[in-house]
């Protein structure tokens, strides 16, 4: 596994947006804005199940993401990794209302929706570039 910088852990631990690429059953690539977190070494990745990120995730484990600072985009990380475990109930829906404290200053996500199941992706990363 590689280790995030502590450029790398920064940008993360800010509320900078990532783009997530997963690869679709027909091997066409899919990219989603997405809120990361990180804990220690691996990055964190919340969505709801059902989503083309969940089923790319599950189904083919490997993924790259590109976080740069939202103030200067020359600022970036980008990391290829492995999805090495997924978590879901009580524990996602707690950590997505703390990425909506983190990315909106909101303490619950205000887009929830009452049926919907949430799920923790966890990722090592194998590879990662800097620039800025």
């Amino acid at each position: 596994m590689a280790e995030l910088s502590e450029k790398a852990q920064s940008l993360i631990d800010q509320p900078n947006f990532g783009y997530l690429a997963t690869v679709n059953s027909d091997g066409s690539p899919q990219v989603s804005p997405v809120w990361v977190d990180r804990r220690d070494e691996h990055i964190v990745i919340n969505t709801a199940t059902g989503r083309a990120k969940d089923r790319n995730m599950r189904r083919e484990p490997r993924i790259a993401i590109s976080v740069a600072n939202r103030e200067n985009q020359y600022e970036k990380v980008d990391i290829r990794g492995r999805v090495v475990e997924t978590i879901g109930g009580e524990e996602a829906d707690q950590h997505i209302d703390l990425m909506a404290k983190k990315y909106m200053g909101q303490d619950t996500n205000p887009w929830r929706q009452p049926d919907e199941e949430r799920v923790l992706f966890i990722i090592a990363p194998e590879r990662i570039d800097e620039m800025g």
